[in-house]
């Protein structure tokens, strides 16, 4: 059976109405609750220094002048008498637990309840009527007796530091949600498109807003570079189909006799654009944060690469005794290709690939056999698009492109970092590192 909305509204809550109300209040815009909080804390506040004051003894010294003044007229009244005088004494000793010693005016020693005091009396009274003085009375607390000197300061202390721990969980439930709005913005600047904030029962008011905002926008931005991963390896594919296309076409022309000038021109087209759709690639898989690591072998990767620019494999050089590393086999393929095209085109050949050990890391180095680098140029080569100049020695200038950039960006993405530096016997040494922890423990 179905039921109207009075019906619902009547039996579906778990609290009472007020109740109900009462937790809209308290859960409502963040400026309400901060009010209910402070005014908590000002009642809390309250409550423990009145406590810390009633424990103190409050007005202790307006009282204990008073009780001075009634205790000197009393003992004046019946100074005269002995016998009630000492009954009076007795009697306040052991109703106030006190040791009492009563002089007269001489300085003699009339009555003296239990010890002597150890050192000065807690409090002397001077017994006079009329203006006359008739003696003294001064009295101490006895041994166990009273309160021990630590107690006041005992309680203040105890008071403020219930204070500071009330403060401390007050600021720390207020601040909680914008701490984990904090980490969760944290981890998806850092790359996790996957975060997501889960505020518990902290999603109050403004709180829960923000936090189901940014919830959205999260999953927005990762569905969206989602479609734009699969969008980016869609085009590559239509592009690299053509470009297959594209070389067969290139080696029937030139089985049927086609002008070879040509053919070679298209086919350096053709290279070119194969090569650009790599180094997109893999910049989109940077940009992604997409690296398979695994373990590799230096050598192997620099024997690959030399394969495939078609140069010879006495070009490599090992210095280093164990070449085992960890890091993304196509990405580091492609920095090791590139390093080799740019000496190619820009450095008039290569004339060695090394493996060697450099600041305690594995390097991978390219020497070319050009003019060398000019002044200043040594940290602008990995800038992307950076135009080279021009030497009198025959050093290609023009746009390096991606590819010195994108070997910086490979590096970086596993804990290294790029160099360039010329040679003493000519040339340049252009190369990159891998970060301290790339080489495997095992």
């Amino acid at each position: 059976m179905r039921h109207g909305p009075g019906h619902r509204a009547h039996h579906g809550g778990r609290h009472p109405a007020p109740l109900r109300g009462f937790r809209s209040f308290v859960r409502g815009p963040l400026r309400r609750r901060l009010f209910l909080w402070v005014t908590a804390s000002m009642l809390a506040t309250g409550l423990v220094v009145g406590t810390g004051m009633t424990l103190t003894g409050g007005t202790w010294r307006q009282d204990a002048g008073r009780m001075r003044q009634f205790a000197a007229h009393r003992l004046a009244e019946v100074w005269d008498s002995p016998a009630q005088r000492d009954a009076l004494v007795r009697a306040a000793a052991t109703e106030l637990l006190l040791d009492v010693e009563v002089r007269d005016a001489t300085g003699a020693v009339l009555l003296r309840t239990g010890e002597p005091c150890d050192g000065e009396p807690d409090f002397t009274l001077p017994v006079e009527r009329e203006g006359q003085r008739l003696g003294t009375a001064s009295a101490c607390r006895g041994p166990g007796r009273g309160r021990p000197p630590w107690r006041a300061p005992l309680g203040w202390v105890l008071a403020i530091a219930t204070l500071w721990m009330v403060s401390g969980w007050l600021a720390r439930r207020l601040a909680r949600p914008m701490d984990l709005l904090a980490l969760a913005a944290r981890s998806l600047g850092e790359g996790r498109l996957d975060t997501r904030v889960d505020l518990g029962r902290h999603a109050t008011g403004e709180f829960a807003v923000l936090a189901s905002a940014f919830n959205e926008m999260a999953a927005r931005i990762e569905r969206q570079m989602g479609d734009q991963r699969e969008l980016l390896a869609t085009v590559s594919h239509e592009l690299r189909t053509p470009l297959a296309h594209l070389r067969v076409l290139v080696e029937l022309m030139r089985d049927a006799g086609g002008p070879e000038r040509m053919a070679e021109q298209m086919e350096r087209e053709v290279v070119e654009l194969d090569s650009l759709v790599g180094e997109l690639l893999a910049n989109s898989r940077l940009d992604f944060g997409q690296l398979t690591r695994r373990a590799l072998d230096g050598g192997e990767l620099a024997t690959r690469a030399l394969e495939r620019t078609g140069l010879p494999l006495e070009l490599l050089g090992v210095e280093v005794a164990d070449t085992r590393l960890e890091g993304d086999a196509t990405l580091l393929g492609r920095a090791l290709t590139n390093l080799l095209d740019n000496a190619r085109g820009h450095g008039q050949g290569v004339v060695a690939l090394r493996l060697l050990e450099r600041d305690g890391r594995l390097a991978f180095c390219v020497e070319d056999q050009g003019p060398g680098l000019p002044p200043g140029e040594e940290g602008r080569l990995f800038e992307a698009f950076y135009r080279g100049r021009a030497t009198g020695s025959g050093r290609e200038a023009g746009a390096l492109g991606l590819g010195l950039a994108l070997v910086k960006r490979i590096a970086q993405a596993h804990g290294g970092d790029t160099f360039a530096e010329n040679r003493a016997e000519g040339g340049a040494r252009v190369g990159f590192t891998l970060g301290p922890g790339t080489p495997p423990s095992g």
